[in-house]
């Protein structure tokens, strides 16, 4: 074994100590501390043991154990935490060293922290680490951001321990500078609250609209996973539903209907709403978590409050089929929403991201992988300018397929009072994005009426700012413009 460590890392709980285990598959050799030191000893002495791991039980040991350029990476709980280690380690690193977040950290943080570690004369890369337990081991998805001159120091052992895709493409490259690699996190995380979803609204009109048992259930997702639906999510959620608890029942109809969450979804709503760009569906699908944790109102809600029954008297195979189309322009539209909010962001932070780069980085290790991010990538190696994923002939051609289906199925659902808002949030910005014209010409009027906000004119120049008295009571006084 090196009498130094290639790399060290801070943090042995599930995803650091899978994390390591893949890095030392690798052909490297780690560095391993965690705060509470027996759980050092207990991993050198189990997963770790006759492995190629120094076992240190301070910080200032770790980054002693180390070849420079020292490179700690953190594994640890977002917020505080992170900035109490990265003070830990400052005073044991030299100029051009390099400190390492691997947590799910809110970009902001990460671009603070980079400014302040550069201030040190050190070096910072916060990164997006997907896949959860078994991609940390096997290979994770990976989007670094920070110092770019960190990059290379790492790049061999991030793209070692990535997923790989076709022709052994890794599923790690440079995103770009401060907090792009954590922002590029964060909207992956959001996708992953749209698609799960979308898929749970699915799951809810077969079991309750179509009275569809789990096993039913389980043969029409093994079906879509070989097709335009090929997805981890699809394939976990047909294993989910095939999985059966000790008395041989369903173990899904047993979980209790609250949702937890981390927080990464809502971080993707506000960023949107700070930068005004329409999410609609990861918004209402961070909303339906938030309604499914007031459990006990609902229950109450339940008895008191009547809707329609719900009645299916249509063709049983068709719906499984408009299913599938809803899901499909669902997920094209909550990636177009996704990108479009990245575009933004590079715009605000002065970003040069790379965005048929990050979809191959999606393709493989992370929860969001799927077959048509493929057709991302070949989207923007066409059209590096591409405005919106929409616009793009592959994917105008396959949302213009689905949208029949999918609207029979939001209309159905409507109908029957099933809560469907990610399916219909969705299709309700496929219909705006199309629209030439929207009614904001009223609305803008409102606004000019109650609060002398002004408005454009249609037969005048973009810029013009025009005030109407409506009522004759007002004066010529306008308020000032502004964009929030």
């Amino acid at each position: 074994m090196k009498q130094k460590a290639d790399i060290g890392l801070i943090g042995l709980a599930v995803m650091g100590e899978n994390l390591v285990l893949n890095m030392e598959s690798k052909g490297f050799t780690v560095g391993v501390y965690n705060r509470t030191v027996e759980k050092v000893d207990q991993f050198l002495a189990g997963r770790g043991k006759g492995k190629n791991f120094i076992g240190a039980h301070s910080i200032k040991e770790l980054c002693d154990s180390l070849e420079k350029p020292r490179k700690v990476m953190m594994l640890v709980k977002a917020g505080k935490p992170v900035d109490d280690f990265i003070e830990q380690i400052i005073p044991h690193l030299e100029e051009g060293d390099i400190i390492i977040d691997g947590g799910n950290s809110h970009f902001p943080d990460t671009i603070r922290r980079t400014k302040y570690v550069e201030s040190k004369g050190l070096l910072y890369i916060g990164t997006g680490v997907s896949g959860g337990e078994e991609g940390a081991l096997l290979g994770p998805s990976m989007m670094p951001g920070g110092s770019p001159a960190a990059w290379p120091a790492v790049k061999d052992i991030f793209q070692a321990v990535a997923a790989k895709v076709e022709d052994n493409v890794p599923c790690c490259d440079w995103v770009g500078e401060d907090g792009a690699g954590h922002f590029v996190k964060m909207v992956h995380n959001g996708i992953e609250y749209g698609d799960m979803q979308i898929i749970n609204e699915a799951y809810q009109l077969m079991k309750d609209l179509l009275g569809m048992s789990a096993d039913e259930m389980h043969e029409v997702f093994k079906v879509w996973n070989e097709g335009d639906l090929d997805s981890y999510l699809t394939e976990i959620t047909r294993d989910i539903l095939a999985f059966k608890d000790t008395d041989g029942e369903p173990l899904v109809e047993k979980i209790l209907d609250t949702a937890g969450q981390k927080g990464t979804g809502k971080w993707t709503g506000v960023v949107a709403l700070d930068l005004g760009i329409p999410l609609t569906l990861i918004g209402e699908s961070v909303f339906a978590r938030c309604l499914s944790a007031q459990k006990d109102l609902r229950v109450k809600a339940s008895k008191m409050i009547s809707g329609p029954a719900v009645h299916f008297t249509g063709d049983k195979k068709q719906m499984i089929d408009d299913l599938k189309d809803a899901l499909f322009g669902a997920k094209i539209i909550s990636y177009a929403q996704g990108y479009n909010l990245m575009m933004e962001a590079a715009k605000e932070y002065n970003w040069n991201l790379n965005y048929g780069g990050i979809a191959l980085m999606w393709r493989g290790g992370c929860i969001i992988r799927s077959v048509f991010l493929g057709d991302i990538k070949k989207a923007f190696d066409k059209n590096p300018e591409l405005e919106n994923l929409l616009l793009d002939p592959y994917f105008k051609e396959k949302v213009e397929q689905a949208q029949a289906g999918w609207r029979r199925v939001c209309a159905t659902a409507l109908t029957n009072g099933i809560p469907v808002p990610a399916l219909t949030a969705a299709l309700t910005y496929f219909d705006g994005l199309r629209s030439e014209r929207l009614p904001a010409n009223l609305l803008q009027a409102q606004r000019d009426y109650f609060g002398a906000h002004t408005y454009e004119r249609i037969d005048r120049p973009r810029g013009e700012f025009f005030h109407t008295n409506w009522t004759g009571r007002g004066g010529d006084t306008a308020s000032t413009t502004y964009v929030v």
